[in-house]
């Protein structure tokens, strides 16, 4: 088959809209012999009838839809390749591709992607939230170039850099009857009705696991896409759920709710980078994957400084009681 010219296809897409050769001939300021050749071509080309011609205008033929349906997203393919190449002209010098599951979004990718930007401003970044599971899919089938996810989930063939910790916490309204504890395990909590994200959430598993080798059923009142709606949903009473800490901070003061630290081992997270090749990619996303891998040993040093205050502090109790 011979190549199909974009301007063939765009006609053949106002044709399909107008049901009208006449009317797309009007649309695309072109002569309505020219506009009946180049259609007659095209069906000469593909060896198929592409339109059924009616007295009152045209109507489309089962390949014809089956073209429609394939060159309306040859023209929008080309559109965004327009519109990303535009860019370049007026100053972008870049375009990342990133996938983030909600605790990074939520979290820690406001204030890293700012800073990120603000030391390269000239760079577009598209990201995009979704689960652990279907970010680790999309760096291996080449849809993003980088994704961020929690480090419990597989991604065999993947290069893995550490980026973020998050803590765990129950929450509950602040009435609960749990509300009051300093701390307590998750087994301590499956006497109640829980409210949590979907069931292929990375939160949901870990959940889920511990639930399971616990020998005990996880109580599922409710499921819902963010963490926003869980904590509206415990606001409201209808049950409890595990989050990270820093993700409930800023529902406290609008909503009246409790956290609890968790004392499970599996309370600490670890958010992790993927990418399919760090060397493949292109410059300025692996200074991307730098930039946010560097994250981690600025959390390191924070963590390392504030337990060298705790101890100097615990030291100076002493030393003053003696």
């Amino acid at each position: 088959m011979k190549r199909l010219d974009f301007v063939t296809l765009k006609l053949f897409v106002a044709i399909a809209d107008s049901r009208s050769l006449t009317r797309a001939a009007e649309r695309e300021h072109l002569a309505l012999a020219a506009v009946s050749k180049r259609i007659s071509d095209l069906e000469t080309q593909l060896s198929t009838t592409l339109l059924y011609r009616r007295p009152r205008g045209v109507e489309l033929t089962p390949a014809g839809h089956a073209l429609l349906h394939h060159a309306r997203h040859m023209l929008d393919s080309l559109d965004h390749l327009n519109a990303d190449l535009s860019e370049y002209s007026v100053g972008v010098r870049g375009h990342v591709r990133l996938h983030a599951n909600t605790s990074a979004v939520i979290e820690f990718l406001p204030d890293d992607l700012s800073d990120f930007t603000w030391r390269y401003p000239q760079i577009r970044i598209d990201m995009q939230e979704r689960l652990s599971h279907e970010i680790i899919a999309a760096v291996r089938d080449g849809l993003t170039d980088i994704g961020i996810f929690s480090a419990h989930i597989p991604a065999e063939g993947l290069s893995i850099h550490a980026y973020r910790r998050d803590r765990l916490v129950l929450v509950t309204a602040r009435d609960h009857p749990l509300a009051s504890r300093e701390s307590l395990a998750f087994a301590d909590t499956l006497d109640y009705d829980f409210i949590g994200l979907e069931q292929d959430s990375s939160l949901h598993a870990l959940m889920q696991q511990d639930s399971q080798r616990l020998a005990r059923p996880l109580r599922m009142r409710i499921q819902v896409r963010s963490f926003e709606g869980i904590c509206r949903m415990i606001d409201r009473g209808m049950g409890i759920g595990i989050l990270p800490a820093r993700a409930v901070a800023s529902y406290r003061e609008s909503l009246a709710l409790a956290t609890v630290p968790l004392i499970d081992e599996w309370a600490e997270r670890e958010l992790v980078i993927g990418v399919r090749d760090l060397e493949a990619l292109p410059l300025i996303a692996r200074q991307m994957v730098e930039h946010l891998a560097s994250a981690s040993a600025r959390d390191a040093d924070t963590e390392t400084t504030a337990e060298l205050t705790n101890d100097s502090a615990a030291l100076t109790n002493v030393t003053t009681k003696v």
